[in-house]
């Protein structure tokens, strides 16, 4: 053996076995951020975006010796249908790729266990960024609650015009008064076949997120604590941390950001 390919041994030797005290504490930062759900890969995005390089190859290795598991839930099959609405068609059509925001909403509900019962989440996404821009929380599953969650949206993304809502054939979205508000909103209204989840995915898939990475397994201890965990999670990490995959790594708020900045160049 070269005596130069033992020192390069011995010195990478001694470089594995040290760890990085200011890198631990960011991965552990990002784990715990993340309520114990990121793997290697996010894990690595979220350090780097706060100035600290990182591949998910090194990230595998810090989560490792910090004895860290990510938590994800197994994948279950499908049902696929095939049956439209009678009067509103599958307008989006599974065209999940937006080129700007705010031209197409996708929206639905999704129930969660609280020590006073359950309770129902309605959430208005946008597909731009896959981000959430209207949720409400409530402990009946009706249209006033999808209504509540629609005004939300509309209001805070500044009243958008020329927009499509996408939503499944439940009655909350099917009732004359949620019908009424979008017609006097000015929004095209789009509906999953019946039992086809994969025609609203983005949606299926946040509430997949929110689930496996914040909830706990018996659910929260009461409706207000509810509340304040999904505010937490939507807000805090969802929009502002957690890199996105259709983001191409990106948060759903910093991909909407550097669009701005593109368009007002």
């Amino acid at each position: 053996m070269h005596r130069s390919s033992y020192s390069y041994w011995l010195a990478n030797t001694r470089h594995s076995q040290t760890l990085c005290p200011q890198l631990a504490k960011a991965v552990q930062e990002a784990f715990d951020l993340s309520y114990g759900s990121a793997g290697a890969r996010t894990i690595a995005r979220i350090v780097s975006n706060d100035e600290l390089d990182l591949s998910r190859y090194r990230a595998a290795k810090v989560m490792n010796k910090l004895s860290l598991k990510s938590r994800q839930p197994p994948k279950t099959p499908r049902k696929m249908g095939k049956k439209e609405h009678v009067t509103v068609g599958n307008h989006l059509n599974r065209e999940f790729d937006v080129d700007a925001p705010d031209k197409v909403w996708c929206t639905d509900v999704t129930y969660i266990w609280t020590g006073d019962g359950w309770s129902y989440l309605a959430v208005v996404l946008d597909l731009f960024a896959r981000r959430p821009v209207g949720w409400a929380l409530s402990s009946s599953p009706d249209s006033a609650l999808t209504i509540k969650a629609l005004n939300m949206a509309y209001t805070a993304r500044g009243k958008p015009r020329n927009l499509m809502l996408h939503s499944d054939q439940g009655c909350h979205f099917t009732s004359k008064a949620y019908c009424k508000k979008l017609k006097a909103y000015g929004i095209k209204h789009s509906m999953s076949r019946r039992g086809n989840c994969w025609d609203n995915a983005p949606m299926e898939r946040f509430f997949r997120s929110l689930k496996s990475e914040c909830m706990p397994k018996k659910g929260w201890p009461d409706f207000l604590s509810t509340k304040h965990a999904v505010n937490n999670y939507i807000l805090r990490y969802y929009n502002s941390v957690r890199p996105h995959q259709h983001n191409d790594g990106l948060t759903p708020a910093k991909k909407e950001n550097i669009y701005k900045k593109t368009l007002n160049s």
